[in-house]
């Protein structure tokens, strides 16, 4: 299992804690986090940093990808074949400055790109539901013909997602967003 908190200069110690309880629970299962400026865990593998050549490697033995809101990391982690658990950074928490990470995670997750949680209680459970998996989706993808067409599909499911963004301000920029959902995320 990879957890990849990217880099950051916020701490996300909720990731961290939750990547270190579900390490104490499954002690059958490789726990390794990328925690950036997070003090490492307690029991889990932690790194730093990752350059990327090791993190796809990583990604790519991983039975499951969990993940911060961040469109690139969904990607690379989509790319690499999985449906990636996406923990949002919450700003309220001071895990970031602002709330585009939880904004994106929710188009994300209702098109079926990422399984967001929210809670420890339902990160638990969605990542055990996950383990459950006997390959890592990686190492189904490891012809560049796979890539591709992961990606190629990856792209078409963000297109699908996407409109074109209304021209206005930068303080009432749709970032995209389906109209309806947009007056969902605004309130």
């Amino acid at each position: 299992m990879l957890a990849l908190a990217g880099t950051d200069k916020h701490p996300f110690q909720r990731m961290v804690d939750w990547i270190d309880e579900a390490a104490l629970r499954r002690t059958d299962v490789r726990f390794v986090i990328q925690h950036g400026t997070t003090a490492p865990p307690r029991t889990a593998q932690g790194h730093s940093f990752l350059a990327h050549d090791k993190m796809a490697s990583l990604m790519a033995e991983a039975k499951v990808v969990v993940c911060h809101g961040g469109p690139g990391l969904i990607m690379e982690a989509r790319e690499a074949g999985h449906l990636p658990l996406c923990l949002p950074r919450n700003p309220a928490l001071g895990e970031h400055v602002d709330g585009h990470q939880q904004r994106f995670a929710v188009v994300v997750n209702d098109g079926g790109v990422v399984r967001t949680v929210a809670t420890a209680t339902e990160f638990q459970a969605e990542l055990d539901k996950a383990l459950i998996t006997t390959a890592s989706p990686g190492a189904a993808l490891a012809g560049s013909s796979e890539r591709a067409q992961a990606r190629a599909s990856l792209a078409a499911e963000l297109d699908s997602l996407m409109i074109e963004p209304k021209r206005s301000s930068n303080a009432q920029r749709s970032f995209g967003l389906p109209r309806g959902l947009r007056a969902r995320l605004q309130t």
